[in-house]
């Protein structure tokens, strides 16, 4: 039996007293800083996977301010609801637990993360799994979602965007900070954050400490997150030193089942799950180093090193399974069903045991309007997969309880290297070219959870071009155009499902801004054609994982329009639209018995008509009234525009009130929030699963009929959190 001591680790409540032990004396015993400039880490950990305002790349930047004012303990891919093109969705219908974002109608395993410029995809699923960040926004500095191929990046390909997450910036201040929120549903989080500032102006030791729990909207469907981060940092002239490590312990309650159409309309708040321990559970930490280097006025680098830890389970009871053959002779059947198949009862657990290893190491040089970086890096991945018995209705002779009923691995490795430039072309041109190339080695090897031998021993080499002009047409306007080009394996779930063929993309996108003092707009138009496109059948699997399938030629064609605009100090809109249509060239399916070539169909769940509006509110100082609304259009979760797959459109509007309080005494300051969600109590669907199923019918002329089910994840109704934050 696998050890789960891990999940039984008492809180290092050592550190946490030693980091408020120093804070306490730098605030006593500081010195004046001087006013030496500190560089920001922006440029130093995740310069060569972002792009900067003038570049040829669609882009949308939050800030540290922006996500601090709706961070009440929801996961950030609800943070990121209301930015273009952007649809999220969440398991247990309140946003804190399982959440996921999608992009241009690109799934969550095709969105690159990057966490300091580190790959936090999970390597054999290509997914980013947010419940193992609780509460990761509260040590965010700022963050960079790229649409489309974006510029290159470390980790697997991003095919629909990527996210490059900066974590907290050096404080040359000492500080303390306690934050608190409470809402429907039981939600509650509880932070702490420390930093010491800058000792003898070269050393900094911060951290944070979280718990976020939440009941959730559905029933059972509880989280429960522990969550850490420290680093440390040491900064001398040229040198800039970072340590961090941070990590999650999350369990929650599966709500992955979903609920029919009748079920929806009965109680849409019901869980299919029974089960008392119907867990996930999950510990995940991360350790990573990064080294910058200033050589001279031009030149620079950085290396950066990660070690990600991963290991949890999720239980499950089976019920009157006739799968007795699965269990590989561990358990006997206890009775027959009304088909005299032998059954039996069983609780089992699915476990995830990896390792995972990145170096990255690149260089820049800077001089005048030139810019060009150079960087590598490298990933190896261990993955265990087991699933243990550990409980049967009756074990068979000589098995005991925890024996392994399947036992595999998968190792990958990914190697990367990649250059980028920006340079004048002319006095109002510049250019931008990017080019990478990418090698990945995948294996597996033992049984599966379905009990198949699973043996694949795939390689891939990929290049990856990218270039781009901006003209400045003058200080307000300015026009982009760019090309890129991106590959991308298979996952281990499409191996699993027999496909080994790599899918391309081909993205051109073409923008104009506009910029002046009060107002910001930036438009652009997208084609991304892709090869053997990897989309969701809209079928899930056995453990609630999206199942994809290769679609041949496809194609998404968009328009965004992302607008701010200031009205007076006291008031400013911020609206975004997109436009998308988004096609199978020809999707062929088997429909009673025969293959059928359905033509140019929709690609599931791209919503055509995407729209984001922040109507924001300053009446007196210090006090902020956001009424920020959403409108999904309507969009099919199937590829065969079965008109039973149809998710139904929704609009809803959530108002979000900031108000500071500066205290002359004792505190720096006191923010009191509020968030109430879909404030008009909208009744919406914003995910589900769609499936076909042939069955024995002599009256067709195949003799099969093809049958459909459905089923759809009820989102939250009017709902509230409240919090204070207090600042020391």
């Amino acid at each position: 039996m696998k050890n789960v001591s891990f999940f039984r680790r008492q809180w290092p409540l050592n550190t946490l007293f030693f980091l408020i032990s120093l804070s306490v004396f730098a605030q006593i015993n500081q010195k004046q800083q001087d006013s030496t400039y500190i560089e920001t880490l922006d440029e130093v950990l995740v310069n060569a996977v972002r792009v900067n305002a003038d570049s040829p790349i669609t882009h949308s930047n939050i800030s540290k301010e922006a996500l601090e004012k709706r961070n009440l303990g929801q996961d950030i891919p609800m943070l990121l609801n209301f930015l273009p093109s952007v649809v999220t969705t969440s398991d247990a219908g309140a946003g804190v637990g399982y959440s996921s974002i999608r992009v241009r109608g690109t799934d969550a395993s095709r969105v690159n993360v990057t966490i300091n410029g580190i790959p936090y995809n999970d390597p054999e699923s290509q997914g980013s799994f947010w419940v193992n960040l609780g509460d990761f926004a509260s040590s965010t500095e700022s963050l960079q979602l790229q649409r489309g191929v974006g510029t290159s990046t470390n980790g697997s390909g991003a095919f629909g965007a990527s996210i490059n997450v900066l974590t907290d910036a050096i404080s040359k201040q000492p500080y303390a900070e306690i934050s608190n929120s409470f809402g429907s549903y039981n939600t509650r989080k509880h932070t702490v954050k420390l930093s010491t500032g800058l000792l003898n102006d070269h050393f900094e030791l911060s951290g944070r400490f979280s718990k976020i729990d939440s009941d959730g909207y559905v029933d059972r469907a509880f989280t429960d997150l522990k969550s850490y981060f420290l680093q440390g940092v040491y900064k001398d002239g040229g040198t800039l030193i970072k340590a961090l490590a941070f990590g999650n312990l999350e369990q929650t309650y599966q709500a992955w089942g979903g609920l029919t159409a009748a079920q929806l309309k009965e109680d849409r708040r019901q869980n299919p799950y029974t089960y008392e321990n119907e867990t996930d559970n999950y510990w995940q930490d991360h350790y990573q180093l990064h080294w910058n280097q200033r050589l001279d006025a031009h030149w620079s680098t950085n290396l950066g090193l990660n070690y990600t830890q991963g290991k949890g389970y999720f239980e499950q009871y089976e019920a009157d399974t006739d799968d007795i053959d699965l269990y590989n002779g561990i358990v006997v059947p206890t009775g027959l069903d009304e088909d005299n198949k032998p059954i039996t009862d069983v609780i089992r657990r699915r476990w995830l045991d990896n390792d995972f290893y990145v170096v990255n190491a690149n260089v820049t040089y800077k001089k005048n309007a030139l810019e060009l970086i150079s960087g590598l890096s490298y990933t190896t991945y261990s993955g265990q997969h087991f699933g243990e018995v550990i409980w049967a209705r009756q074990f068979a002779q000589n098995a005991n309880i925890n024996d392994l009923y399947y036992d595999g691995d998968g190792e990958k490795q990914d190697f990367s290297v990649f250059s980028k430039a920006t340079f004048k072309l002319a006095d109002k041109v510049t250019g931008f070219i990017d080019l990478q190339g990418r090698f990945v080695t995948y294996k597996t090897d033992g049984i599966d959870s379905d009990g198949d031998l699973f043996i694949t021993d795939a390689n891939f080499n990929f290049f990856n071009p990218k270039a781009g002009l901006t003209y400045k047409y003058s200080n307000f306007n300015s026009f982009y155009a760019s090309y890129a080009r991106a590959n991308r394996e298979p996952s281990r779930s499409d191996f699993r499902e027999g496909v080994t063929e790599n899918e391309t993309l081909n993205d051109v996108e073409l923008g104009w801004r506009y910029t002046s003092n009060k107002v910001a707009l930036s438009t652009n138009m997208y084609y991304m054609f892709y090869e053997n496109q990897m989309v969701l059948t809209g079928e899930l699997n056995d453990v609630g994982g999206a199942i994809r399938a290769t679609s041949g030629k496809s194609y998404r064609l968009g328009l965004e329009v992302d607008a701010q605009i200031q009205f007076s100090e006291m008031f400013n809109t911020v609206t975004n639209v997109a436009l998308s249509s988004n096609k199978h060239r020809s999707f062929n399916a088997s429909l009673n018995g025969e293959v059928v070539d359905l033509g140019a169909t929709n690609i599931a769940f791209s919503p055509e008509v995407v729209v984001g509006n922040a109507l924001n509110f300053h009446p007196i100082a210090n006090l902020q009234l956001s009424l920020l609304s959403k409108y999904v259009g309507e969009q099919y979760m199937g590829n065969t525009d079965n008109k039973d797959s149809k998710l139904a459109d929704y609009f809803v509007s959530d108002l979000n009130i900031n108000y500071v309080i500066t205290p002359k005494k004792i505190f720096k300051s006191i923010l009191l929030s509020a968030l109430a969600n879909n404030i008009f109590n909208k009744e919406y669907v914003s995910n589900g699963f769609f499936g076909a199923y042939d069955y024995s019918d002599p009256s067709s002329a195949t003799g099969t009929t093809t049958g459909y089910y459905s089923g759809y994840y009820p989102q939250a109704t009017a709902n509230f959190l409240l919090g204070v934050t207090l600042k020391f």
